[in-house]
């Protein structure tokens, strides 16, 4: 479904990823995981249009979509669940989901039954629906990080892109938004995932890369990567 080659990227003369290469089969889970300043957030950035990679090829089902500006992008399939959440804070919370599904909505993607969709959203976040008039900027943290992953959901995407979705969550706010993550996996949509719990990450992945420095450091099954002593050391808080 997604397949990185060699991808170089960064930010002006500044180059943050060195040549990583990976694939995200469909309906599958896969977790990029890394120290803070590791690149994870500039990958996804690269591959969602938000910067211009330097050079290789990102390849969403089957076409090269590399250097494409990110409207084009999602029209292609992919959605974007950024760090940070940056939900439409002067919009209710029912026109958030609307624009994530703006490219449906005006013909740059199957329409389908957005109606349909969103009550699906209420139903998957009970407290969107209890507050779908509400402006986004007044939810609490965990509530716009739950309206971000909803929005980038309302564009039934190939490849949904989540960066640290549980960022600054109080630790049972973590727990629940894991916790729809294996909803959302169980329901087979592809995901690449970045976050900071690498434990957390590794127990809901099938499969998991690990950044160093802008290079690819390790690869494996999750279940593979979670016994690896190196990441153990490194990044699940264990030495053996």
């Amino acid at each position: 479904m997604l397949r990185v080659e060699n991808l170089v990227a960064g930010y002006g003369k500044v180059q943050v990823l060195h040549a990583i290469s990976l694939e995200v089969p469909k309906g599958s889970l896969v977790t990029l995981i890394g120290s803070n300043g590791a690149g994870k957030t500039t990958t996804l950035r690269a591959l969602s249009g938000m910067i211009v990679p330097q050079s290789g090829r990102i390849v969403l089902g089957g076409q090269d979509i590399a250097g494409l500006p990110s409207h084009k992008i999602v029209r292609r399939g992919m959605a974007h669940s950024p760090e940070g959440r940056h939900v439409f804070g002067t919009s209710s919370v029912e026109d958030n989901l609307l624009l994530g599904a703006f490219t449906r909505l005006t013909g740059g993607r199957g329409k389908g039954d957005v109606k349909a969709d969103i009550d699906r959203m209420y139903a998957m976040f009970p407290r969107l629906a209890e507050r779908r008039t509400q402006l986004a900027g007044t939810l609490s943290g965990g509530e716009q990080q739950m309206l971000a992953m909803a929005r980038a959901l309302m564009l039934a995407p190939d490849v949904l892109l989540l960066d640290e979705p549980s960022m600054g969550l109080a630790p049972r706010l973590v727990e629940e938004v894991f916790a729809t993550i294996a909803r959302l996996k169980e329901q087979r949509i592809t995901m690449l995932l970045v976050e900071q719990f690498a434990a957390a990450a590794l127990d809901v992945a099938d499969f998991g890369y690990v950044l160093e420095n802008g290079r690819l450091a390790a690869s494996g099954t999750a279940a593979a990567l979670k016994t690896d002593p190196a990441v153990q050391a490194a990044y699940l808080g264990q030495a053996h």
